[in-house]
């Protein structure tokens, strides 16, 4: 019996392993995206954390990746987006649109 459970439990840590997400981050520090480019896997689900360290709000806005996510000051969200194909997306943030730029690059 242990090594069916063994077997099954092994199969399930597996599959999850295979399925795991791109994980990255981005901080808004003084108006601008650090880094101002990020890289992803393509094809794959991505989840990023943006820690918001100004003191006002920013609204995270990508029309190629159609999302928009607010932040408030000195905050942390969370953003799952959809798998990428290869290619390049930029992003700003809305409020401070002159200085806060970025791309994302799914490779």
């Amino acid at each position: 019996m242990k090594p069916i459970l063994l077997g099954t439990l092994f199969a399930l840590v597996s599959t999850g392993a295979l399925g795991a997400d791109n994980v990255t981050s981005l901080t808004l520090k003084d108006h601008k995206f650090l880094p101002a480019e990020i890289h992803v896997k393509a094809d794959t689900p991505t989840t990023v954390t943006l820690v918001n360290d100004d003191d006002q709000t920013e609204e995270f806005d990508s029309a190629s990746l159609k999302i928009e996510k607010v932040v408030a000051a000195h905050s942390t969200g969370t953003m799952r987006w959809r798998p990428l194909a290869p290619g390049r997306y930029p992003f700003m943030g809305e409020f401070h649109s002159k200085t806060a730029q970025g791309t994302v690059i799914a490779e």
